[in-house]
């Protein structure tokens, strides 16, 4: 657990679901992280929930900014990001506690640049599970998962990704499905990918 991961959270109009997103990171098995809040102009009670939870951890650093819409959020956390690997987890979301820790021993473990992971939709008290199955291969392998058995999630949210990933690619701002555009570019690149369940 000695590698410094980033987890980036875009925040904006999502008051309801902060605290319960922060302390999902915050409360991670794996402890080395910092862990930036991406305060998007958001116009409610989110700018100062931020600055509380600031004062609480010292992993946690906060960036206010006018808004930009998604994909801007997540560069902005991207570009002060000192990390080893990146991860995002979108301000209405919530992660399980050893989310992070399964995710960088996968990727150690196989020498991959990004590593997935299944995701688990909470719709009130309905859940359905968007499983991944255990693989690793090329970004070959990956791309036929993708495009063709629609197995490898599109979500930069499941993820963790090495830094160079991210050295000279970033979100499209301005785009709906941001994420769409970025994750044919990571897997194209990544030279080995793992997913776990």
């Amino acid at each position: 657990m000695y590698d410094l991961i980033s987890v980036i959270i875009p925040i904006y109009k999502v008051e309801e679901y902060l605290d319960e997103c922060i302390a999902s990171v915050v409360n991670q098995t794996y402890t080395n992280m910092e862990i930036i809040l991406v305060d998007d102009g958001s116009p409610d009670n989110c700018p100062r929930m931020c600055d509380v939870w600031a004062g609480k951890d010292s992993r946690i650093r906060v960036i206010h900014k006018p808004n930009g819409g998604l994909s801007d959020a997540r560069n902005a956390g991207l570009e002060i990001a000192q990390g080893a690997f990146i991860a995002f987890v979108d301000g209405d979301d919530f992660i399980k506690p050893d989310m992070l820790e399964k995710l960088h021993s996968a990727i150690c473990r196989e020498n991959a640049d990004i590593a997935a992971c299944g995701i688990l939709n909470c719709e009130g008290e309905n859940q359905t599970a968007w499983g991944c199955r255990d693989f690793a291969g090329t970004s070959e392998q990956i791309l036929t998962l993708l495009y063709a058995d629609a197995v490898y999630p599109v979500a930069a949210w499941n993820k963790l990704y090495s830094r160079n990933c991210w050295e000279i690619l970033r979100f499209p701002v301005g785009k709906t499905c941001a994420d769409a555009f970025t994750t044919c570019r990571l897997v194209h690149n990544a030279k080995r990918i793992v997913m776990i369940p």
